[in-house]
């Protein structure tokens, strides 16, 4: 029996019927079970084509610049995004779409333009694998032993994302979702590789958008266009600003969040975002299966354009829960029965709207983005892994053949380990929160110290591996800090009213810092590598490939330009 396409309230609450909020009827079993075994048939069919370690670890570099481009935007683009980004912005309002905007763009640029020749050119499986050539066995062993552990803490956050999905609206047993949905990943990402998880990203990255889609199109509908949005939000929370992108950002206390517009342009424009989107091996991994170093320069620059529009189906959903849903919903650490957390806001809205068949679409499109992301995390965590801990420090010589059968196994080892680190996210406000903090120990000081090999090669070894690990302490020693005595909250993100996304933004800008200082110090007293070592390495130290297509539409330049001229544009409107 499906849902009415709006839920009935009663008492300020959405009226519950044994513990969910919907039923999925039969036709909408039809399309969730329909979407399982298309993957899976994927998965096997992809496993002839994942024969070698180029194969099964980078899809044969084969990928065309569009195919590249949707799934390195896909493998962000999980149920994590969607559940955790639209929780953010119940709980900041449109703050939130700076981890879109000034948080993504300008980064996906750099990543195109300046960063993705070096990896390219030489020939690496992973960012580690970098660090690797550029300094040697111990900067690169503490970036991929760090990486891993990222990953399994962000494939759990992933599961714990899917699980409230299906607890909160069809009142499946949270357990029972989060060991079907990995046992799919894990056949399906360990059969294909690389291969299977970049096409079923494209695949997933087209259902999310027609699933999720609906929920802005009729949520807009009900409150009359943005404008009657607003004056619905200003109405339930008066004297809070949650529609401006800009104009709250010049005191603490103007906004939801308790940031300065520095944390954004600096912590999060400069440092968190920079860090993520060129040097996160999830992401980067996709545009390193590119076909041509052209094609690998503009893909990041393709999913830009994407990138710009996700807010649409992510944020805007979050923005009309505070518009429509009649009860409040509260953190997730601090729930008391009968109440719902910001995490819940995006299936709330999800039964509030569809009914029989578009519940099942929307709920695949759920399943979907948890696919990307668990697929994105495993297959990353299995070259790191296998490449760059396995084969350096383990195993150094052996068949190819054995490295891929290792790459598989790890793949559901790592799933294994994700299911425990699933519940760690339980001790958080929101999703969002847990994933930043993570962002922060991991990827804000890794950015400063494969930035500064890239374009300086004074820098040395021993620079590159203090400057990392004093970064990562850094920040992990701010975070325990400020746990122990709140009070320091107003010394390290500048005020004591910052919330945790503010306080993590500006735990990655010190923390890269620190790094950064630490590597040329270090640099400074060391002895660098020679002319020789570096060739392809350093900017100053390559041979660039001639274009194939000189012509100034065929430029990855010229599109980074355009990106970044709407990008202007779009903090214009919403100023």
């Amino acid at each position: 029996m499906g849902t009415p396409l709006c839920v009935p309230f009663e008492g300020g609450r959405p009226r519950m019927n044994s513990g969910h909020i919907a039923t999925l009827s039969t036709l909408d079993m039809a399309i969730i079970a329909i979407y399982f075994l298309g993957v899976l048939g994927i998965g096997f069919y992809l496993k002839r084509f994942a024969k070698t370690g180029e194969d099964f670890f980078l899809a044969g570099r084969e990928m065309t610049a569009w195919v590249a481009g949707l799934a390195f935007l896909s493998a962000n683009l999980g149920s994590l995004e969607l559940l955790g980004w639209a929780g953010s912005s119940y709980q900041y309002g449109i703050l939130a779409a700076h981890w879109y905007w000034i948080g993504a763009i300008p980064a996906m640029v750099l990543l195109g333009i300046v960063m993705m020749p070096f990896y390219y050119i030489s020939k690496t499986h992973s960012v580690p694998g970098y660090l690797q050539l550029r300094y040697g066995r111990a900067a690169s062993g503490l970036s991929a032993i760090s990486f891993a552990a990222m990953t399994v803490l962000m494939s759990g956050v992933n599961m714990y994302a899917m699980a409230v999905v299906m607890k909160v609206v069809l009142g499946w047993n949270i357990h029972f979702s989060i060991w079907v949905s990995s046992v799919t990943v894990g056949i399906y990402v360990a059969a294909g590789g690389l291969y299977s998880a970049i096409f079923n990203e494209v695949l997933q990255f087209f259902l999310i958008w027609f699933g999720a889609l609906l929920i802005p199109v009729f949520g807009l509908i009900e409150t009359g266009g943005w404008s009657g949005m607003v004056a619905r939000i200003q109405k339930n929370f008066p004297g809070q600003d949650y529609t401006h992108l800009w104009s709250t950002l010049g005191r603490f206390q103007d906004n939801p969040m308790g940031m300065h517009w520095t944390g954004i342009v600096f912590g999060l424009g400069a440092i968190l975002s920079m860090g993520y989107w060129t040097t996160d091996f999830l992401v980067v991994q996709r545009v390193l299966a590119a076909k041509d170093l052209r094609s690998a320069r503009i893909a990041p620059i393709i999913g830009s354009f994407f990138k710009m529009a996700v807010p649409l189906i992510v944020i805007l959903p979050g923005l009309l829960g505070l518009a429509v849903l009649p009860e409040h919903l509260f953190p997730e650490s601090g729930l008391q029965a009968g109440q719902h957390s910001y995490n819940e806001v995006l299936p709330l809205m999800l039964a509030r709207y569809f009914g029989p068949g578009l519940l099942g679409l929307g709920v695949t499109a759920l399943v979907a983005g948890f696919m990307a992301g668990m697929a994105g995390n495993v297959s990353a965590f299995a070259t790191v892994w296998t490449y760059d801990i396995y084969r350096p420090f383990l195993r150094k010589r052996a068949p190819d053949a054995h490295y891929v059968s290792m790459g598989r196994w790890c793949t559901m080892i790592g799933l294994v380990i994700s299911i425990g680190t699933a519940y760690l996210a339980m001790g958080f406000a929101s999703i969002m929160d847990y994933v930043q903090a993570l962002f922060s120990f991991f990827i804000a000081p890794l950015f400063g110290t494969v930035l500064l090999g890239m374009l300086w090669k004074r820098i040395t070894p021993a620079g590159g591996f203090w400057g990392l690990l004093a970064g990562t302490g850094s920040s992990v020693a701010m975070f325990i800090v400020v746990k122990i005595d709140p009070s320091m909250l107003s010394v390290i993100a500048l005020s004591p009213n910052a919330k945790a996304l503010a306080e993590d933004m500006y735990r990655a800008l010190w923390s890269s810092l620190f790094g950064i200082l630490v590597t040329i110090a270090v640099s400074m007293v060391t002895k660098p590598k020679t002319h020789a070592e570096l060739e392809g390495l350093v900017y100053d130290i390559v041979h660039w490939p001639r274009e194939r297509h000189p012509t100034l539409l065929g430029k990855p330049v010229f599109w980074g330009v355009v990106a970044l001229g709407m990008l202007v544009i779009l903090q214009w409107i919403f100023w």
